[in-house]
Order: C-alpha cells, then structure tokens, then sequence
C-alpha cells in the first residue's frame, strides 16, 4: 500500500492560512432550493501571477491557469453556474488588485466575476490571493488570501471554490473534502477490491490497501479524518480503524461471523454495525474507547445498514421484520422501533443527512435499484434517479448533494456490469460521473477538512 505518501500530502495541507478576508454586502443570490434553475452566468479569468517564475511544481502562470479551471469545474459541476468563455473577455485582468471594468463584463452577461493573483513569497511558499465581484451591484462581495507550499495549489482552488460558493448561495460548501471508495478490477467472479481515497472530484487518487485481502463498506467519521471498514483477513471479517493523519491502521475486532456496514456515531466516540449469526442479523453498537460492544435490535427479522441521525437521538436501519425489507428508526438505546417506510417496492442502506432532515436510500422495486430521499418520518419521498442499478448513497457534508455507485446492466456481447461513481443534486436535476482510474463502489464522504487560520 502507499498511504505513506497520501499522508504526506494531507500533512502539507494542514499549514494552509487564511491571511485576509475583505466581504462586502451584495445582492447577487444563487438559490439552491430551486428544481430547475437557469445556471448564473460567471467569470472566471485565469489567476495572474505577480511574477512569471518557474517553481518545483510548474511554472507560476500554468499553476494560475490550473487553480482556475479546477475552480471554473467545482462551480459548474453544482449545475447552479455557467462559465463564461474565456475566448470572450473584453477586459485583461492584470495582478494589481484593482476594481474590473464593470461596463467590459455586462456585455458578457456576467453577474459574478471572479479574480485572483498569485506569487512566490520569500519563504518559498505559494500566496494566492482572489476576489469575488457582484457585476451587477459593482461591489466586492470576498477577498481572501492564502499561504501554502505550492504544491498543495489543488487544495486552495477546492477552498476558494467553498467561499465562492458559500457567499452566492449561503451555503457551506463541499469542494474541499474527500472520498472513499472501493477500487474493483479483474474478473467479475474474482475481484481485486482496494481501498482507494481521492479528492471528490477524482483527482489525487491513493490506494490505502494493496488488495491482497477483501475490503468492503469503509465509511468517514463525521469529525475526525477517520475511515472505518470492513476486511476479510485470512478469510476472516475484521472491522479496521484508519487514521489518516497517522498513517496508523487499528483492528477493532474480530467477528467470527458475518458483519456489515461499520459505521460511525456523530462524535466519532462509537461504531454501529450488523452481525450475523445463526442466518440472522442484528445491530450492535461498539465503543471505540472501552470496546464495549452493546447489542440494540434482537429480532427473527434480518436488521442491517444503521446509521445515526447527526444529533445522535435517533438510529435508521432496514429490516424484514414486517416481511419485506423496510426502513425503521429507533432510540440509540434499542427503544422505541417503528417503521417509516410504506412505499411499493424494498428499501435499503438508509444514511441520515448531516443536515438531519432527510434520509437518503436506496429504492428497490420494477426491476431497478434507484437513489431517493425521504423525510425522516417517512413522508415527502422522492427518487432522484432511475437507472438498471444505483445504490450505496452517501451525502455531502452540506447535505445538498449524494454519491452513490452505479452498476450497468450485463449486455449479451459482455459489456456492461462494471460500477462506476455518481453524484445528484437534491434537485434530481444535476447528475454527472465522477471519474475513477478503475472500476468504483460503495463510496463515502469525508467531512470538510480542516482549514488553519490566523
């Protein structure tokens, strides 16, 4: 494996500094609430460096041309912006901190504009400095600086792309986070799964396993840069506990029957899970600190895929106990168990929004598998795709966007059946794919990282 190097990278990361921050009050106000919206139109000229000098990691104004376009990318994958052609400026944005010409980006439509310069400080280190113009109002509406190596410049374009997006829709943004997902390659009948992290836009793609043993269901703590999975060691299912800044792997327990879907409680403290015994399967909550383990559901029925609600009070689950696979909510205690689930068709791996109003799920019913949400009693459901085979969501960590993996149908020239990642919006109306070197499950979504400032 080499988590080493990934572990490297996010370290250098953690040094990032908010420097400055100049916010004015303006008008321009995207809504994310909306079905379907005309995307606004925005411009986002390449960042110019105060001096062209060459850096170890590239030459400064292909570094300012790259922080762009990963920008430009995050802002029109939401499906709320339109990137305004570059081809089409009137106006040469330069590295002096100056107003725009207003009356050169109207013509164009712009309603925001965004700019930004860059240079190498004496230190060594990368300054990226950037401004977010209402076109309309002709005011500034961010301006914030940052200091890090310059190899971490991906990272800064990820948290330029939440202030952008935080002061035009007034909400938090999810650029800078993570995800983890299983790597599939090889025969459909003998797959090699890994467990692989990227950025949640695919790029810096690691491999923290080497897929010598079976590794299923890894899930992010909701506060801490920690993953938790399930493995197959020997032949054996052990549920592991990875820190990501220590590079340090953790077995929390060996089960010697069947266990599924580890995940963790919202202060990071617990770990909620299924195991199997006897053919029948039921939820137990461990400890992380005394490994305490405390068994919440005893039921004839086949009770799996738990997950908290963020406050902690309440626990979602699916299980037959009525005679078809349901959703079901209960106290963290085991109390309280009641059904909210009535639609036609099954229903699995419920996950709890980390806004707490909705829970997602996936639909199983007419030949499909498909992602919907619902509120937490049950009412109000909505499917937000409808493909042969989506399932597995996980939410952002502002709640407005899920990924989920989707598996095409086997075609009879044997094409077909390899999953991939894919995101939508609450909307329904804004799906895309999310790029992977190899075949791609079972994803899960990191909390924001961390951003020092002073």
């Amino acid at each position: 494996m080499n988590a080493g190097v990934l572990v490297k990278k996010i370290a250098s990361s953690l040094i990032l500094v908010i420097v400055a921050a100049l916010p004015a009050m303006a008008q321009l106000k995207v809504d994310v609430t909306r079905g379907s919206v005309d995307p606004v139109p925005i411009a986002v000229p390449d960042f110019v460096p105060v001096e062209d000098v060459e850096t170890p990691t590239g030459n400064l104004s292909d570094i300012g041309a790259s922080i762009t376009e990963v920008i430009t990318a995050n802002l029109v994958s939401t499906g709320l912006f339109r990137a305004i052609d570059q081809n089409a400026f009137i106006e040469q944005i330069t590295a002096a901190p100056t107003r725009p010409r207003f009356s050169a980006w109207r013509p164009l439509a712009a309603q925001a504009l965004v700019t930004g310069r860059l240079q190498i400080l004496a230190n060594g280190n990368l300054r990226v400095e950037f401004r977010l113009w209402d076109v309309v109002g002709e005011v500034q509406m961010e301006g914030v600086g940052y200091n890090t190596p310059a190899s971490n410049w991906r990272r800064i374009a990820h948290v330029i792309s939440d202030r952008i997006y935080t002061r035009l829709t007034g909400e938090a943004g999810y650029f800078d986070t993570r995800i983890v997902y299983i790597a599939e390659q090889g025969d459909p009948l003998d797959r090699t799964k890994r467990l692989a992290i990227m950025d949640q836009d695919g790029a810096n793609q690691q491999f923290l396993t080497d897929g010598s043993y079976l590794v299923l269901t890894p899930r992010f703590s909701p506060n801490r840069q920690e993953i938790t999975f399930l493995s197959y060691f020997n032949d054996q299912p052990r549920v592991y506990l990875f820190n990501i800044l220590s590079n340090r792997f953790e077995v929390l327990g060996d089960f010697p029957n069947m266990t599924f879907a580890p995940r963790f409680s919202p202060d990071g403290n617990k770990v909620i899970m299924s195991l199997a015994e006897d053919g029948n399967s039921d939820i137990y909550l461990m400890d992380l600190r005394t490994r305490q383990v405390e068994r919440l559901t005893s039921d004839p029925g086949i009770d799996t895929s738990p997950s908290f609600s963020p406050d902690g009070r309440k626990i979602v689950f699916n299980s037959d106990r009525g005679g078809s696979q349901q959703l079901y909510v209960m106290n963290p205690d085991g109390s309280d168990v009641h059904r909210i689930s009535f639609g036609r068709g099954r229903y699995a791996t419920p996950v709890w929004s980390p806004r707490g109003d909705l829970i997602a799920f996936t639909k199983i019913g007419e030949g499909k598998f498909r992602i919907g949400v619902m509120r937490t009693d049950g009412k109000g459901e909505r499917l937000l795709t409808d493909a042969y085979q989506d399932e597995g969501p996980t939410w952002s960590p502002n709640g407005r966007v899920l990924m989920f993996f989707r598996t095409p149908r086997y075609q009879a020239d044997g094409s077909g059946g390899k999953p991939s990642l894919w995101s939508v919006d609450l909307t329904g109306y804004n799906e895309h794919q999310v790029p992977t070197p190899y075949d791609a499950s079972d994803p899960a979504w990191s909390p924001p990282l961390p951003v020092t400032t002073r």
